[in-house]
């Protein structure tokens, strides 16, 4: 391992003019929750939306005249892409960016309005890597891999430096793992500069090979398998970053795609932060109690990127919405007569839940003849509010039922 705590100090005063002065704010009801004090770094607010502009302006920043004359490549699950568009932009070279075929719309438009010239090619970040190294070879490009790199775990470790003099009475730091650059870094930094402080590793259930990468003692490829929290999902860590994590990192341990989605709703509904599934997966791991916080303990999580899609937030919303007994789905009989439909609706106002969408069913459902099936969705208080409104409708002489059964 070559990173020490100067280059990362180093790389701090390179990178002091090109980044966002990120704040770490308290989170008030994963506190409550947990019986300990919880704080946010929110990489989420930085530039180009992700922590992944540190270590790529540090390494870029340091090329040879005759390096950046060839221009950079790289291979990127999206972040990466965006912080080595933006990086190459500043210091006034060529960038080509290999993305998966299914990166998020979001990362691929802010790549090309960083500069990048995008290329999509595989369908995880370990084929998009295959395919910028054949490109490296064919056109000599200066290759900025995204995490095995001293010069990019060293960037990344400059938010360590600034977790523990911001909070240097933090005891457990919690850092998401892809390839594990960013754990590396602030690993390296926090354990130099906060005596006794835990480092946890969190990875995402689907795509996890820290673990049994370390058992092994060597970096293993696993399976794919698709996860929301795309910047992770990285099926073999680098020999580099697996040694520094085997040596600085005191725990690890994996989040479920609910867990990931319920840490993306906690952070949007409580702390009113916008975040990725990558960079929820670190209070993903707290709210799932699985970090093994003490009472009174002081922890940071990183939220280490804010690019999620528009379209996916909504629909992580919506779902643990569902989960949490805030959205109901309820089919209803009505008598197929004027009137019917605003009785109902009636019962409903009265028991202050909002309808969020109304649908006429007759032949589809088979309703029987004289009746006609309504589905609702229905914004309530919780599960309980939920309940009171559905018996409210059976009471009424309406037949209510929740989920979506056929009547028979």
């Amino acid at each position: 391992m070559t990173v020490n705590i100067s280059d990362i100090r180093s790389a701090r005063e390179r990178i002091a003019s090109i980044i966002n002065p990120t704040p770490i704010v308290s989170d008030a009801k994963a506190s409550a929750l947990l019986g300990s004090n919880v704080y946010l770094k929110a990489e989420s607010l930085q530039r180009a939306g992700s922590f992944k502009i540190r270590g790529a302006y540090n390494k870029i920043s340091q090329l040879s005249d005759e390096e950046k004359a060839r221009g950079v490549i790289t291979a990127s699950a999206g972040n990466h892409a965006q912080g080595v568009a933006l990086a190459a932009s500043l210091n006034g070279i060529r960038s080509t960016i290999v993305l998966p075929e299914f990166a998020p719309l979001t990362k691929i438009m802010a790549t090309k309005g960083f500069g990048g010239e995008v290329i999509m090619q595989g369908k995880t970040f370990d084929e998009a890597v295959d395919h910028s190294r054949k490109l490296q070879q064919e056109h000599g490009f200066t290759y900025v891999h995204a995490f095995d790199d001293d010069h990019i775990i060293a960037g990344q470790g400059t938010i360590g430096l600034e977790i523990a003099e911001a909070k240097p009475e933090t005891n457990t730091i919690v850092v998401p793992i892809g390839g594990g650059g960013i754990i590396s870094g602030i690993a390296i930094a926090a354990k130099e500069m906060i005596p006794g402080v835990r480092v946890v590793g969190v990875q995402a259930a689907n795509v996890a090979p820290v673990r049994p990468s370390l058992a092994a003692g060597h970096p293993v490829e696993i399976d794919y398998k698709p996860t929301i929290a795309d910047g992770i999902a990285i099926k073999r860590p680098a020999e580099r970053t697996l040694a520094i994590i085997k040596d600085y990192v005191d725990d690890l341990v994996e989040v479920t795609e609910e867990e990931i989605t319920d840490a993306i709703f906690h952070l949007a509904q409580n702390a009113h932060l916008v975040v990725e599934g990558a960079g929820s997966a670190g209070v993903a791991a707290l709210l799932a109690a699985k970090v093994g916080t003490k009472p009174g303990e002081n922890v940071c999580a990183v939220l280490c990127g804010g690019n999620i899609d528009g379209n996916l937030l909504a629909r992580v919303i919506e779902q643990v919405l569902v989960r949490n007994g805030r959205y109901i789905i309820l089919k209803v009989l009505v008598p197929d007569r004027p009137g019917s439909l605003a009785g109902m609706l009636e019962i409903i106002a009265d028991h202050h839940a909002n309808v969020i969408e109304v649908y006429h069913q007759r032949a589809i459902w088979l309703a029987p003849i004289g009746s006609v099936g309504i589905e609702m969705i229905l914004e309530v208080r919780d599960e309980e509010h939920g309940k009171e409104v559905h018996t409210a409708l059976n009471s009424a002489g309406y037949y209510a039922e929740s989920g979506g059964k056929a009547w028979h």
